[in-house]
């Protein structure tokens, strides 16, 4: 595991001869260097996505609406020529890596990657300060997946181009929210949907963003989950206050027949601290043929991927199995998104 540290952020202090910095971040001597001041005024400037919370629902009808166009093959192909997005993935990826790094290629943009701490000088004991202050030097702007939640916050504070967040540990996912909503979008309208959210909703940072984002179109949340990986009280608890109703269920066979959208997600091994915790819930749901009788002629069902045992593969075959074109909607909507920080 890197070294890994949260710093606070950058102070200026003015009304001196000249602006000064105290430098928090190293070793809190003053920084007479003024191309180094002020880091987070500049970075306000600049259009970091890093959680969909900096969304507004405005904001995120047009980045769908963008989309749309893209899929219809309404772009410039040399959009972004000329221009490099750094890929810094120190998490496994298969669909948000390769997705984001076609979806540059497609605008005429190219892209340089980093794949694991392992592979970096963090394994040397540079900060992920001073690896995002490095990569700012190289690219145009950043993807970064990172297994520490608040990691891609912390990076907008130092880096010196757009950041986009691939997901920080349990955190945020705002590309997969995205196209999550875009893949909904397609079957029916977003205002005042059912959607039931199904599987590891502790740590699930698809969930969370997801859960935030339906809230905006006052759709209805039904969670389903194995015990002790409930929805965080403290989001179950905002959603609520912001008017959205939050309905919480022991079996998804006690919902299923009224809901609009299924969301399903896999018990995500790498967020317990140990195997047996793990096993304790393994293979607790699964959504089958079966359970699919009766269900309502429109249901949507997806899931971010990858996935284990928690969707029979004889699901695919159903009308309601969305997940792969979702994964495929990854493409325009990611699209949008670097049209949105970097043309």
């Amino acid at each position: 595991m890197e070294n890994f540290h949260f710093f606070v952020p950058l102070t200026c202090i003015y009304g001196l001869a000249r602006p000064y910095n105290i430098d928090r971040c190293t070793t809190g001597r003053i920084d007479r260097n003024p191309d180094r001041i002020c880091q987070r005024e500049r970075a306000k400037t600049m259009r970091h996505i890093i959680s969909i919370r900096d969304l507004d629902r405005a904001e995120i009808n047009g980045i769908l609406d963008h989309a749309q166009a893209l899929q219809e093959q309404d772009y410039d192909p040399q959009a972004l020529t000329g221009k490099l997005l750094g890929l810094l993935f120190f998490e496994p990826s298969t669909r948000t890596r390769m997705s984001f790094a076609s979806a540059v290629a497609r605008l005429g943009g190219h892209s340089i990657s980093m794949d694991s701490v392992e592979a970096s000088s963090m394994v040397k004991g540079e900060t992920l300060a001073d690896t995002i202050r490095v990569v700012s030097g190289y690219v145009d702007a950043i993807v970064l997946r990172h297994p520490k939640e608040g990691a891609a916050r912390l990076a907008s504070e130092f880096a010196q181009v757009p950041v986009i967040n691939a997901g920080d540990g349990a955190g945020q996912h705002p590309s997969q929210t995205l196209l999550d909503l875009y893949t909904i979008r397609q079957s029916m309208p977003l205002e005042g949907v059912t959607v039931g959210l199904l599987g590891d909703l502790r740590y699930g940072r698809t969930a969370h963003s997801l859960a935030h984002a339906l809230s905006l179109y006052r759709a209805t949340l039904h969670t389903i989950s194995p015990k002790g990986l409930e929805l965080p009280s403290g989001l179950a608890g905002e959603l609520r206050d912001s008017g959205t109703e939050v309905i919480e269920h022991d079996d998804v066979q006690e919902v299923v027949k009224d809901l609009d959208v299924l969301y399903v997600t896999r018990i995500q091994r790498e967020r317990f601290p140990d195997s047996s915790s793990y096993f304790k819930v393994a293979s607790s749901y699964r959504v089958t043929p079966e359970l699919l009788e009766g269900v309502r002629d429109h249901l949507v069902v997806l899931h971010p991927l990858p996935r284990v045992n928690e969707i029979d593969p004889r699901v695919d075959h159903l009308p309601y199995a969305r997940y792969f074109e979702q994964s495929a909607n990854g493409i325009p909507v990611r699209m949008a998104m670097l049209l949105r920080v970097m043309e």
